[in-house]
């Protein structure tokens, strides 16, 4: 199992930099378990709502989708 921080989620939802986007895809389609820490699910929250200006629908929904993923692992499923 791996843990990843919030700059790869920030770089995997946004695709604001291909190379970085395509390093955090890599890692999200494989079949490794990631374990994403509830803090680092709260920073992404903050960075795409105040840095990107993402809508709370719009997080709501990529987080709910990101979360959804078969090999992601938080503290809190539910």
């Amino acid at each position: 199992m791996i843990t990843i921080d919030t700059n790869v989620i920030v770089r995997f939802l946004t695709r604001d930099d291909e190379v970085q986007y395509q390093k955090a895809y890599q890692v999200f389609a494989s079949s490794e378990q990631i374990f994403i820490p509830k803090t680092v699910i709260l920073e992404t929250e903050w960075v795409l709502r105040f840095s990107y200006k993402f809508s709370s629908n719009h997080i709501a929904i990529a987080l709910t989708n990101l979360l959804g993923l078969e090999n992601i692992v938080t503290e809190n499923k539910e």
